[in-house]
């Protein structure tokens, strides 16, 4: 890890896996040695409704117990909440965005109430139909979180998270093929 800390918030509708993303990204990353906390904030969760979830990722022993509010990275799984939610309220302008979108971060900033940090873009809906057969945005947003804050190394983290699918899906295997190939696809897409 080349980074102290970092905080991250996630924002998503209840059903699409910002919840299951934010704990399976504590979750490898409690495995490579860090300190982590993954959580969801919980309210009328319902199918639809937006929702949000958190990360806290460090080197050092997590002493704080509270929602957060200065993130230093926002993942968007659902374009449709930017007109819903101000998902970059409290973002740290050194710190960045990544949005399920098939639009470019220029055609999205202007949707983005003047933020002027970074602005990523993954279409976590094209990447999974084509992964996956079906639209799955956590896996494709997971790999981007990855890719973006760099809170572990690419292929230690596909090691992860294979183990962590084949314990989970271990009588589907092409469940199992369908994510890795998800993750892999996202990491390409953004360069990383």
């Amino acid at each position: 890890m080349d980074f102290e800390s970092i905080e991250i918030r996630w924002h998503g509708r209840g059903g699409q896996g910002a919840k299951t993303a934010a704990l399976l990204l504590a979750d490898v990353c409690f495995k490579t040695g860090a300190y982590v906390q993954g959580f969801p904030e919980y309210g009328p969760e319902r199918m639809g409704a937006p929702i949000t979830a958190f990360n806290r990722i460090s080197k050092k022993e997590i002493r704080v117990h509270s929602n957060i509010y200065t993130p230093d990275l926002v993942v968007v799984v659902d374009e449709t909440l930017l007109e819903a939610v101000d998902v970059t309220s409290g973002l740290k302008e050194d710190g960045s965005i990544i949005i399920n979108t098939p639009s470019s971060p220029e055609e999205i900033r202007p949707k983005l109430g003047g933020y002027k940090g970074k602005v990523y873009t993954v279409d976590a809906r094209r990447i999974s139909e084509e992964a996956l057969g079906k639209y799955f945005p956590n896996s494709p947003m997971l790999a981007a979180a990855v890719a973006v804050s760099r809170v572990m190394d690419k292929h230690e983290f596909i090691r992860e998270m294979k183990a962590s699918y084949e314990h989970k899906f271990a009588k589907k295997p092409e469940v199992i093929e369908g994510n890795m190939k998800a993750l892999s696809m996202t990491f390409e897409a953004l360069g990383a």
